[in-house]
């Protein structure tokens, strides 16, 4: 019996050390909150009902909260000094429907579990829903994260990738949150629903360089279809499609159009490009299942980076605000 009873404490002990070395589980709220996926997932389809937009804006909004102090919804703080993450210029592109659903979805939480439920799990969630609702892969997430203390828009310089990056530059930024090219590339699938202002590709269309305005590794006829969408001067709200071809299914044709030279960035086509990665994306084109379980595998890792858990952070209660 003695045995037993010390085996039983050095598994308490053992099961509290993981906990305080940031450990997930995909049953955190079983007793707490039973509810909870059940819940977000009402509102996020509502929400998606009202717009597709939504769909973009949850999956953008989680990897720019994840790739800045961790997955902590410190882009959610609003500040009244304009120095919050999300006022950062990289931020502000950031559609305020990702930003409507969580603080929906925090709101139904909080009337059935008060203060039990972070800020930081419901857009995780919120996420997993968008992709599944949008024809992607199905899949389970871990929770147990807490909301963040630290939200400055002047933290985010260096931390996003940029659209013009090339394949050593987002590898060195996507290794710096333990994500290997692999995962980076199946992430960047997440653009088959994405959408981007005329600005952030605007170079490949008229000043490439001063042999060839226009980039050679475009297709030709997409650029002049991105040029009848985004003539120069066009008004910097236009946004159009980052998928010409199934721009609301979450599928492998982000792939398929960068074999066929359709990648809207730079840093979408350098992937098909370059040597070091162009098997990946043939396979990804070539095989939904590949990229899928990429998919699933890489995104589940992203919603690991910098979380805070045990007595770290805080339960917000207002999503937009630290608690008084």
């Amino acid at each position: 019996m003695a045995v037993r009873t010390w085996l039983m404490i050095l598994f308490l002990v053992f099961m509290m050390m993981q906990k305080g070395k940031g450990q997930l589980f995909e049953t955190f709220y079983r007793t707490s909150c039973p509810k909870v996926e059940s819940i977000v997932r009402k509102v996020v389809t509502e929400k998606i009902n009202q717009t597709f937009v939504t769909i973009p804006a949850t999956l953008r909004l989680f990897f720019h909260d994840c790739f800045v102090e961790g997955c902590d919804a410190s882009v959610l703080i609003s500040s009244p000094n304009g120095d919050a993450e999300k006022d950062a210029p990289d931020n502000l592109s950031l559609a305020g429907d990702g930003f409507d659903t969580v603080i929906k979805a925090k709101t139904e939480v909080e009337k059935s579990c008060p203060r039990v439920v972070s800020c930081a799990d419901i857009l995780t969630i919120a996420t997993r829903d968008v992709i599944e609702l949008a024809g992607g892969p199905s899949f389970k997430v871990e929770l147990g994260r807490r909301d963040g203390l630290i939200s400055k828009a002047s933290r985010i310089t260096g931390n996003l990738p940029d659209p013009n990056f090339n394949l050593t530059q987002l590898n060195t930024m996507f290794a710096k949150n333990n994500l290997t090219q692999t995962d980076m590339i199946a992430l960047s699938g997440a653009h088959t629903v994405g959408f981007s202002h005329c600005s952030r590709f605007a170079n490949r269309l008229y000043s490439f360089s001063p042999s060839s305005p226009v980039d050679p590794n475009l297709d030709p006829t997409y650029a002049q279809q991105l040029m009848q969408a985004c003539p120069q001067n066009v008004d910097p709200r236009i946004a159009i499609n980052m998928d010409p071809a199934t721009p609301q299914t979450f599928d492998n044709m982000y792939f398929q159009n960068l074999v066929a030279k359709k990648g809207l960035f730079t840093s979408d086509e350098v992937l098909f490009t370059n040597k070091a990665s162009q098997a990946t994306v043939i396979d990804f084109a070539n095989n939904p299942g590949d990229f899928s379980g990429a998919f699933v595998t890489a995104i589940r890792k992203l919603g690991r980076v910098g979380v805070k858990t045990g007595n770290a952070g805080q339960i917000r209660v207002d999503c937009t605000a630290f608690n008084s």
